[in-house]
């Protein structure tokens, strides 16, 4: 609810003010004197004030420029008698927001009022918005680098201006509402609802009430009507996580509302039309699901207009240099500190690990570790795995893929030997933050050496 403070030292207009703005749902202070209105900001933080010209002991300029100092982003509108209207514009010159003059007209006022409160929350939705752009990079550099990575979102940006239903295929922590999400803000629906369903979360007794909403009475407990998910959805999208948990009754359901966009209330018998996008996210192949008598064939067929799988994070470790600084510098914001890489004996395991868990473990791993480190590198021992346990000597060996059969024992030396040589470059210019100069110190060699071994890994 917006304060609305009222200066004036007239006792019957500030009764009268006082009525019509609590009418319209405001909540109000009223003060007599210039004072007790600068006590008043101090302590309530009104949204806006109505400040008259003429005050005693202290005008109205003065109250103006002082409640300026306090709150630089409080709203005043002057209430001004019609010979003082060249003062008033002088005001609006100070920094006051509007004027009215006296004796004005209420609906006149409310409008005014709304406008100036519209205004201020415009305004600090921007400076919200500047600075998280400030703070934060566009989610897909987070992403990788990976061709893997760039299919995706190549897909994810062909997708996005339709109307078209998606599946989301992948392992559990590969991003799936991440990707959801993207696809959202991509599309023509991106100022209406993203409303994400758990489907594993829901109990089988409550889903459909949940979907689909309820009349009162539809059961016991139900003491008024309540909208389902759909309704919340739309005109936006609607996305399920993990679908294959639904039991086969609510699939059914659900393939009625997934293709009619229609359906009806727990207990009630009119139709109600939706207009959502649906996007749904599963860990195992949907058709292998259907094969399996594990989900509908009907809905899947519905469902399966278009689908985009998305690489386990094993299969695409190239992207970890990126995810790890990303995910550092986060936990750094988030738990206020300011450590700055790892050791190279923990670079070596995070760049190693097969990451069971994906970018969702890995995100965690990377937050206790920084929880956990009392100096500026992290090492080894601040690393705990999602299972409980800690990295080990087992963990930084490189992957099996080195030594592949029919492979030489000297090919599998050149490979190993190359894939740590690579790696610890691409450690290197993590902890250099980018600096290929100070990248090259880190490893001693010259510049030019590192420019050269760059360009031969295809390191960016």
């Amino acid at each position: 609810m917006e304060r609305i403070l009222v200066i004036d030292d007239d006792k019957d207009l500030r009764f009268n003010l006082s009525s019509i703005l609590k009418d319209e749902g405001y909540d109000v202070l009223a003060v007599e004197d210039g004072r007790e209105a600068l006590k008043a900001v101090q302590r309530n933080c009104p949204n806006l004030a109505l400040l008259d010209i003429r005050l005693p002991s202290m005008n109205g300029m003065e109250i103006l420029e002082k409640l300026k100092r306090i709150d630089k982003d409080l709203i005043i509108i002057m209430l001004t008698a019609y010979g003082e209207v060249k003062d008033a514009v002088k005001a609006m010159k100070l920094g006051a927001f509007d004027y009215v003059t006296k004796p004005f007209d209420n609906e006149e006022l409310i409008l005014i009022i709304k406008k100036a409160l519209h205004t201020q929350y415009l305004s600090r939705e921007v400076e919200f918005l500047r600075k998280k752009l400030g703070q934060m990079p566009a989610i897909e550099e987070t992403m990788g680098d990976s061709s893997r990575i760039k299919q995706v979102l190549k897909q994810v940006e062909i997708i996005a201006v339709t109307n078209m239903t998606v599946i989301l295929q992948g392992e559990s922590g590969t991003g799936k509402e991440l990707i959801a999400k993207m696809i959202h803000e991509k599309s023509l629906r991106k100022d209406k609802p993203f409303i994400a369903i758990d489907s594993g979360a829901i109990p089988d007794t409550l889903v459909e009430s949940e979907l689909f909403g309820y009349e009162k009475g539809a059961f016991t407990g139900a003491e008024e009507r309540k909208e389902g998910k759909f309704e919340q959805a739309n005109g936006g999208t609607l996305f399920f996580d993990e679908i294959t948990n639904f039991p086969n009754g609510i699939q059914m359901k659900l393939l009625r509302a997934v293709q009619e966009r229609k359906f009806q209330h727990l207990g009630g018998k009119i139709d109600i039309s939706v207009d959502v996008r649906i996007i749904v996210a599963t860990n195992i192949t949907l058709s292998e699901a259907v094969r399996m008598g594990e989900f509908r064939d009907d809905l899947f067929h519905r469902l399966n207009e278009f689908h985009i799988d998305l690489p386990p994070l094993r299969e695409r470790k190239e992207d970890l240099p990126i995810l790890i600084k990303y995910f550092l510098d986060e936990a750094n914001r988030d738990l206020g500190k300011k450590t700055k890489g790892f050791s190279g004996e923990a670079m070596r395991f995070l760049l190693n690990y097969h990451w069971p868990g994906n970018v969702r473990e890995l995100k965690n791993v990377i937050k206790r570790a920084v929880l956990l480190a009392d100096s500026k590198d992290i090492t080894l021992a601040c690393l705990s795995l999602n299972n409980g346990n800690q990295p080990t000597q087992l963990h930084l060996q490189l992957d099996t893929s080195t030594s592949k059969e029919g492979a030489s024992l000297r090919e599998a030396k050149e490979k190993s030997a190359g894939q740590i040589e690579e790696k610890m470059i691409k450690e290197a210019m993590v902890r250099a933050g980018g600096n290929k100069t100070k990248a090259a110190k880190i490893l001693k060699i010259d510049r030019m050496t590192l420019y050269s071994k760059i360009k031969k890994f295809q390191i960016k």
